[in-house]
This record gives structure tokens, C-alpha cells and sequence, in this order.
């Protein structure tokens, strides 16, 4: 028990279903950078930038007099949250590559001491293929979700260009639009909108628990279901694409960037199945979209989220979207645009429901009445049912520097999931980074990149060649 000046903030029940016996999830953000980084300047970011950032960095989690779980500050050797691994000296790139591949495995598989801040810092001095040195931000789920990690590292950063001004994000909205109007035609397609997305809602709202706790997607190429794969090591691989070519598909289809991300892996997932087995393009599989529920269109600076009224406070506002993937046999594979399309129907149609708050609300009651614990295993049966977890960022346009480093690249992943494949996606400048954490040794991570990027391209060839008839006749 605890008792102390020094116990800040109680900590969120969402912070306590990630920091479980059933469930431990981390965030992993990763910095590349243009040139060679020093330890000194690690230690300087460390302590003049990361920490004032938010107290949980320099807290850890104790129980009250009352027994409440709260974040406690403590004093903080930067030894023990600074990691530079040592790699033999004078190789290739290849070899780094290598070395660098071996380290995060290695480093994914590791838990962060409960008696210390839950967070880390490696810095990785050797180039790479891809840069000359990486920072990677192992970060405890508890501490936020990736928003608020994403914005605590963007407010440490600055535009390259200019550092007074602000950076700026890509928009979210979709290329078409429509007016709304309050006609009497318009007051009746909103009831009956508003009637469908009441039934719509229980629909999903019913499937979404039966997902959780009852149906596993089957058993296939990319869903081994082991137990504890959580456990098992992984493997990280990254593909670029341009985010102008992601745009431009964006506007011959009239639909969001996230749709056609969506679509496209969707696409290549059904590829690399079809390519490991023939058979398992049968395979009922889901994907869990996970969904930032802050009704808020870029990122808050640290300091606004941390204020009583923000609109978007710091800690895990996420839920998830159970998302079927086509099969290859229900959809025209000669128009893989259908998997962009059905990706955009049923996104739209399950965000504009209530499913999102019903599935909040059954965590609360659940918290209520039986736990930390059990929520925690409610989730973690979510996660191990569907077949991929995808999630997504938005990251700024102009080039960063980091304490005077340019920053040549960014991207992200988690860990904790039973899942064998979790996929997330983040632009930055005019690139669009999709992170694959992937099983090791049960997906063959190089065949899965060439699946997805020919299912880009193909759809990207098809997106140039349809027409407006054509668009709004199929949509």
C-alpha cells in the first residue's frame, strides 16, 4: 500500500486491462534517422524532452491505502530506461540489417520490471539499409494508447523547415462528399438511416460478443492458433508505398485512404493464403480494425491532452471493428476493387452505428461486476478469435528533426496479442509505411510482403483505369 505525496493520478481502467497477468501489451514506435546517434544525445532527449512530457514517464504503478491502483512518482536512472546494444564493428549493411532484426525479436519477447517507469529507449548507433541510426520507444500500453504515445513523440519533435510552425497532418475525409439537405425526401432518407443503423447496430453489437467469447475464425495460413503465441517470437518487415499513388486511388474511388489501406491488405491477405494453400481461400477469417474513438480530427499537443476539459484526453480511447475478409470466391478476383469497396461498406456501416459504445459499455459493466481480470480476458479472447489485427496512424507531412536528427522515417507496432499476424500502417511526408509483426516461423513474412505489394499494385492499376460511370454504378 501506498501512501505519498508523490501518487499523482489514478490509473484508467484501460491502463489496468493492458498491464495483466492476462494480457501485457506494449506499443513500439521506431525513429529512423539521417545521421549517426550518440548515447549523449539519447540521454539529453531522455531527459530535457521525453520526460517533462507527461509524470507517467517517471511513475510507476503502486495500490492506495483504499487499495485503487495510482501512479506514483519515482526517482529515475536514465541507465535503466537507456539500452545501446553492442554489435560488432566494420560489417555490412546486410549483416546490421541482421543484427538489428535479431535485437528487436529478442527485445519483443522481453517485459519491463514493474518497479521501474513501464518504458525504455534503444538506441541503435549502426546503420542500417534503410538509415544510420534508430531510436526505438518501447512503451508499456498502460501508458496510453497510440495517440497519445504518437503525440508525446511529436511534441518532442519540430518541422525541419521551419520549427515555429506547427506540423500538419493529411486529411481523413473521403473524396466525395455530399450536401445534406432538410427537405421532406431529406428528413425521411434520415429516419430511415437512423432506423437501419439502429438494426445494424444490435447486428453487430450481437456478432462482435459472439466473436469475443465464442467463434474462432478458422485455422489458415495466417491464423495458427497456438497457444501463448504471444510468446513465441516474432518477425518485423516494413513495405513503402507512395502515399500520392494511395491518394489517387483515394480519388477515383471516392473513399478514404484508410479504406483503400484496408482493402489492399484484405486483398493480399486472400493472395498469401491462395499462394500457401489453395485450399484455405475458404477459410473464415476476420480482421479486428482497431478504432480511435476521439471525435477529433489530428493530433493535441501533450499539455492539451492533459487538461481537465480536453476533447481529447490522454490515455486508451480504442475500441475495434470486426471486419470480415472477402473470399476470393464470393468476390470477382478480376475486380479486386471490391475488396476496397467492401471495405469502405462495412467500416462505414459499422462506425456509423452504435457498436462502438455498446462494446464500451459491456467492458464497463464487466469491469464493474467482475474485474479487472476479466475484461482483460475478454479482450484477450477478442484479440485471439479474429485472424489480424490492423491498425493505423496518421503522421505529419512535412520532414522532422529530432534534437537536430533528421528524421528520415517512422513507423510502429505492439505487442501482447495471441495474434500471428498485426499489421499497422502510418504516413510520414509522402510515404505510407506498413509495419508487418508477423509469427516466426509459421508466416513466411517475404512471400506476405510480395502478396500485398502486388495487391496494391494491382488495385492501383484497376482504381487508374475505371471510370465515373463505372464508379457509381458498382458503388
Amino acid at each position: 500500500m501506498e501512501n505519498s505525496e508523490d501518487v499523482t493520478e489514478p490509473v484508467s481502467p484501460s491502463g489496468r486491462y493492458f498491464n495483466t497477468t492476462v494480457l501485457c501489451a506494449y506499443v513500439y514506435g521506431f525513429l529512423e534517422s539521417e545521421t549517426p546517434i550518440e548515447f549523449s544525445q539519447a540521454k539529453y532527449l531522455l531527459e530535457e524532452v521525453f520526460l517533462p512530457l507527461n509524470p507517467r514517464f517517471s511513475s510507476i504503478m503502486v495500490r492506495d491505502e483504499k487499495g485503487e491502483m495510482k501512479w506514483k512518482r519515482v526517482e529515475l536512472k536514465a541507465e535503466d530506461h537507456i539500452k545501446v546494444p553492442t554489435f560488432p564493428e566494420n560489417e555490412s549493411l546486410e549483416s546490421y540489417d541482421q543484427y538489428f532484426d535479431e535485437y528487436v525479436t529478442e527485445l519483443m519477447m522481453e517485459r519491463t520490471a514493474q518497479d521501474k517507469p513501464l518504458w525504455e529507449i534503444h538506441v541503435i548507433k549502426y546503420p542500417t539499409s534503410t538509415c544510420a541510426g534508430t531510436l526505438i520507444f518501447k512503451l508499456h500500453h498502460a501508458l496510453g494508447d497510440g495517440y497519445s504515445l504518437m503525440g508525446a513523440l511529436l511534441s518532442s519533435l519540430q518541422r525541419a523547415d521551419d520549427p515555429s510552425l506547427p506540423l500538419s497532418f493529411p486529411s481523413r475525409k473521403s473524396s466525395s462528399s455530399s450536401s445534406s439537405s432538410t427537405s421532406e425526401k431529406g428528413f425521411f432518407r434520415w429516419f430511415s438511416s437512423t432506423v437501419l443503423s439502429f438494426f445494424n447496430s444490435i447486428s453487430d453489437f450481437g456478432w462482435s460478443i459472439v466473436k469475443s467469447t465464442v467463434v474462432e475464425d478458422d485455422k489458415s495460413p495466417i491464423r495458427s492458433g497456438e497457444e501463448g503465441v504471444e510468446f513465441l517470437p516474432c518477425v518485423i518487415s516494413n513495405i513503402s508505398f507512395s502515399l500520392d499513388q494511395v491518394k489517387n486511388i483515394k480519388s477515383k474511388l471516392g473513399v478514404t485512404i484508410n479504406d483503400v489501406i484496408t482493402g489492399a491488405i484484405f486483398y493480399g491477405i486472400r493472395l498469401y493464403m491462395q499462394e500457401i494453400d489453395n485450399e484455405a481461400g475458404k477459410a473464415n477469417s476476420t480482421g479486428l480494425v482497431m478504432l480511435s474513438t476521439r471525435n477529433i480530427g489530428s493530433y493535441q499537443s501533450v499539455q492539451e491532452m492533459m487538461e481537465a476539459d480536453s476533447k481529447s484526453p490522454w490515455g486508451n480511447h480504442i475500441s475495434f471493428l470486426h471486419v470480415p475478409i472477402p473470399k476470393l470466391s464470393q468476390t470477382n478476383i478480376s475486380n479486386p476493387l471490391e475488396f476496397v469497396w467492401n471495405a469502405q461498406k462495412e467500416i462505414k456501416r459499422k462506425r456509423d452505428s452504435f457498436t462502438v459504445f455498446l462494446i464500451e459499455w459491456v467492458l464497463d459493466m464487466e469491469l464493474k461486476f467482475r474485474g479487472y481480470e476479466a475484461v482483460a480476458k475478454h479482450i484477450y479472447g477478442t484479440l485471439r478469435n479474429s485472424s489480424v489485427v490492423v491498425s493505423n496512424l496518421i503522421g505529419p507531412v512535412e520532414p522532422m528533426v529530432l534534437a537536430n536528427h533528421p528524421v528520415k522515417g517512422l513507423y510502429f507496432t505492439m505487442t501482447g496479442g495471441p495474434e500471428s499476424i498485426n499489421i499497422s500502417v502510418i504516413s510520414y511526408t509522402r510515404t505510407l509505411r506498413i509495419t508487418l509483426k508477423t509469427q516466426k516461423g509459421f508466416i513466411d513474412e517475404k512471400k506476405f510482403k510480395l502478396c500485398l505489394v502486388k495487391a496494391f499494385d494491382v488495385i492501383s492499376k484497376a482504381a487508374m483505369e475505371i471510370d465515373t460511370q463505372q464508379k457509381q454504378r458498382l458503388n
